[in-house]
């Protein structure tokens, strides 16, 4: 299991889809092929390790009837299934999924390969790609779950809390000074961290769908929202950037210059934009936006994880990292769990989440969407299903804005 975590990595972090490892074993425990998933319209993690595996055992194909799965939806039946794979064990990060889409069902695929035996680590959340295990048991294949849960759950997080909660995870980010000011009295804030702290966020910008920015932020410090390298140049996936406020953005803004279109909500309501976010097939979102957004994201409880970078200055003055929460007593305040804390060159990094009380519930939604077998690329275009209401959906506070053709040297952020 933990070599199938491993595997799970390689795949991106972004995207609709999980990451998901799979290895398949000999039932006296030999690996015979491993596979991974590599994103949206990509064979699963279970059909690719089969697909490996036919790759080894199977003489090359002569006809189609040995493709594998792509995003013309072929069923299960068409994976390779050699001879190797029968009476094998899988073992997969995630339970196999088990519904049909872009991508046939894993569970059905396992099934018709052979594998006698099947271990995952946790339960798939999704309202209509769970219950696969059922689906394997219902065959006679043995299942086990639970194997290293704990591992999965963390290497996976993101994913997972934004099935279960149908909203994408949202990851607020600041830099600030050792007494907590995000920028001097006079408003500069270039650069309050060194260059290895700039360089992890950017990598964290590019394992995001997402990164949101309030209009006040985007007017004052007029940032790219791009994730680079510490040379400067792009980095391959870009998240998109979301600007959220009634102002809007405003003409010859740099975030304009984004390789990716921006999506601009004219609105303060965060509920909203979340929910149109997840149906739009965004999994997760990092907040870049200022003390403003990142506050009121706060103050609403739709935070899952806080990356915080202390630089060793004192700036005193009124620019403090965030405003009001709405706390005025200790019984109040907002109890955090670290889950890492670093040093990168001369700044600290402080990674914390929300800490769940006894009486916190988490809930798997109607609209919860485990991959790409959902159109929610329909559903953006019509405007329904987006969490805004039947009524909402043909005033719905989204423009979508189209970067300008000639980019200019990306400013600030």
């Amino acid at each position: 299991m933990r070599r199938a975590i491993e595997l799970s990595q390689n795949g991106p972090a972004w995207g609709i889809n999980p990451q998901v490892g799979c290895v398949l074993l000999s039932p006296d425990g030999e690996t015979l092929a491993e596979g991974w998933h590599r994103g949206a319209g990509t064979p699963h993690a279970e059909v690719d390790a089969l697909t490996n595996l036919a790759a080894m055992t199977l003489p090359p194909a002569t006809d189609a009837s040995a493709s594998t799965c792509t995003d013309a939806a072929p069923a299960a039946s068409t994976t390779p299934t050699p001879a190797a794979a029968r009476g094998a064990i899988a073992v997969v990060t995630l339970e196999p999924c088990n519904h049909v889409g872009r991508t046939g069902p894993c569970s059905q695929a396992l099934i018709a390969a052979g594998i006698a035996e099947v271990y995952f680590a946790v339960s798939d959340p999704g309202a209509s790609s769970g219950g696969g295990a059922d689906t394997l048991a219902a065959a006679g294949v043995r299942v086990h779950s639970g194997v290293l849960a704990d591992e999965v759950e963390q290497s996976i997080h993101s994913w997972l809390t934004a099935t279960r909660t149908g909203r994408p995870f949202v990851t607020v980010k600041w830099a600030s000074s050792l007494d907590g000011r995000a920028a001097a009295a006079d408003g500069t804030s270039q650069w309050v961290t060194g260059s290895d702290a700039r360089a992890d966020v950017h990598a964290r910008r590019s394992r995001s769908d997402a990164i949101l920015v309030g209009t006040g932020t985007l007017a004052i410090d007029d940032p790219s929202l791009t994730a680079r390298t510490p040379e400067g140049t792009l980095l391959p996936h870009q998240p998109v950037a979301v600007v959220i406020g009634e102002r809007g953005i405003h003409p010859g803004a740099a975030v304009l210059d984004h390789p990716e279109p921006a999506l601009e909500f004219r609105t303060h309501d965060l509920p909203a934009v979340l929910d149109d976010l997840f149906a739009r097939g965004f999994r997760s979102a990092f907040v870049e936006g200022g003390p403003t957004l990142a506050s009121a994201l706060l103050a609403a409880g739709l935070v899952d994880e806080l990356v915080v970078y202390v630089a060793p200055l004192l700036l005193g003055g009124p620019r403090t990292a965030l405003t009001d929460l709405g706390i005025t007593s200790m019984v109040d305040a907002r109890q955090l769990d670290f889950v890492s804390v670093d040093l990168l060159g001369p700044d600290l990094r402080l990674v914390a989440r929300p800490r769940r009380r006894a009486t916190d519930v988490t809930t798997t939604t109607s609209r919860a969407v485990t991959d790409d077998h959902t159109d929610a690329s329909s559903r953006a275009a019509t405007g329904r299903g987006l969490g805004l209401g039947e009524a909402a959906a043909a005033t719905s506070p989204l423009t979508l804005v189209t970067p300008k053709e000639t980019p200019d040297v990306h400013r600030n952020h």
